[in-house]
């Protein structure tokens, strides 16, 4: 019976998970990943808090039990990676639960710890991401709008195209605007180095910024830098020819990874199942100069997701001359292929279809959750609350939406409100 009872409270905490637009899919791998991060006792009151960012008061309420207790158990899982929490606009501290990815599934993985058996965490991560595959699927595969993007190597662009890029596609402004920096060590390649299969790539370089950064490095979980040495970490990154990954978003962004072709959930997935689009490209494509293109190979081994790839030249004069060809349908448009190219025969130009990134993360949640079926999760949660201005943002959201995704906002909702907000917008 007690063992009914423990896998109960994992069962509600993993309904609580999939609330998110994402999801995270019940299976045996979870429930012993769950168990290993969370105690049974924290699970129940987990699976309880809301979906939007809450106080300590908000979840004593919740947890009928004092405001002080309730803050004691909440910096408890703060200081595990757990909960994010950062200052709100009272002084008052506003906590809010992550989704696993990018969240506390990476956060586990972020420094080297001594309360839980992290090789064993690796494992489980790989099996329940890298087998099952069904997560990976929710995460990155459903839906129009997606979790990250991807930012171009900037020296790629030359003079140039240097003109055309906007500064949210620019990882370098990510890192010069940010209120907080944090560097902490890649959950990516410190999972695939339990299992031996890490590669050289570096280690402690996946930065994450703003609120999340703050908050990680208050509790020792990355480290705090500034500005310099943050830009510093992403020239070594183009330098190893990484890919750097971030949030989907224009403001505030709140993580930028460096990522590898072979340790990388998204370059994994990118690769697997490129024809689903899960990540968002770069607003770029590379073009090969045929003449210039020695056929060397080396853009091609340094593509991550093998969107490059060597055909004959045609040349009838050399019938053994070969050429880079880029596959426009799979290429990230990161740029790696530009550093990587010896003859300087690979260069960029923008994409004919422009690339639409949302402008903050209650954008993209609200466009993730419509294309989802799962507005009216949000929307409940905010109802509960009564939180007058999250309400007003998400309404604010479906307003400006094209028709299409106001009427799959509406059926979710079945809100007469909404309609009437709707119809009113048209007139």
């Amino acid at each position: 019976m007690a063992h009914l009872t423990s896998r109960a409270a994992y069962q509600r905490l993993t309904r609580r998970l999939n609330l998110y637009p994402q999801g995270a899919p019940p299976s045996q791998t979870l429930f012993r990943i769950l168990e290993m991060l969370f105690s049974e006792a924290e699970a129940e009151r987990v699976a309880s808090l809301p979906i939007r960012p809450f106080t300590a008061r908000r979840a004593a309420r919740v947890w009928k039990t004092d405001e002080a207790a309730a803050r004691r158990t909440l910096e408890e899982l703060a200081g595990r990676g757990i909960l994010v929490d950062s200052p709100g606009p009272d002084g008052a501290m506003v906590y809010c639960l992550p989704p696993p990815m990018a969240g506390f599934f990476e956060f586990s993985m972020m420094r080297v710890r001594g309360d839980i058996d992290q090789r064993l965490l690796a494992e489980l991560f790989y099996q329940y991401l890298n087998v099952e595959e069904e997560f990976i699927r929710q995460l990155f595969c459903r839906g129009e709008t997606q979790l990250g993007r991807v930012f171009v190597h900037e020296p790629a662009l030359g003079t140039e195209g240097s003109l055309h890029v906007l500064d949210h596609e620019r990882a370098s402004q990510v890192a010069r605007t940010a209120r907080h920096i944090a560097v902490g060590v890649c959950y990516c390649r410190h999972k695939m180095e339990h299992l031996g299969r890490a590669c050289a790539a570096p280690r402690d370089i996946c930065l994450t910024f703003n609120s999340t950064a703050d908050s990680l490095a208050r509790h020792g979980i990355a480290r705090r830098i500034d500005a310099a040495e943050a830009l510093d970490l992403l020239q070594q990154a183009r330098e190893r020819q990484l890919v750097q990954f971030g949030e989907n978003v224009r403001e505030s962004v709140n993580f930028i990874c460096n990522c590898c072709g072979c340790c990388c959930e998204a370059m994994i997935a990118a690769r697997r199942f490129g024809f689903l689009h899960p990540v968002h490209t770069s607003p770029f494509l590379p073009v090969v100069d045929g003449a210039a293109c020695s056929g060397c190979g080396r853009c091609a081994d340094a593509c991550p997701v093998e969107a490059m790839a060597l055909v004959s030249a045609n040349d009838p004069r050399r019938p053994k001359r070969r050429k880079a060809l880029v596959d426009e349908e799979r290429c990230l448009g990161c740029g790696v292929c530009v550093a990587a190219c010896p003859q300087q025969a690979v260069s960029l130009r923008r994409r004919p279809q422009r690339v639409i990134t949302p402008l903050n993360s209650t954008h993209r949640a609200v466009v993730m959750a419509i294309e989802r079926g799962k507005l009216q999760n949000l929307v409940i949660d905010v109802q509960a609350s009564w939180n007058h201005r999250a309400m007003a943002a998400v309404l604010g959201v479906i307003l400006k939406l094209p028709p299409l995704q106001q009427a799959l906002a509406s059926r979710q909702m079945k809100s007469r409100y909404l309609e009437f907000l709707l119809a009113k917008r048209k007139d």
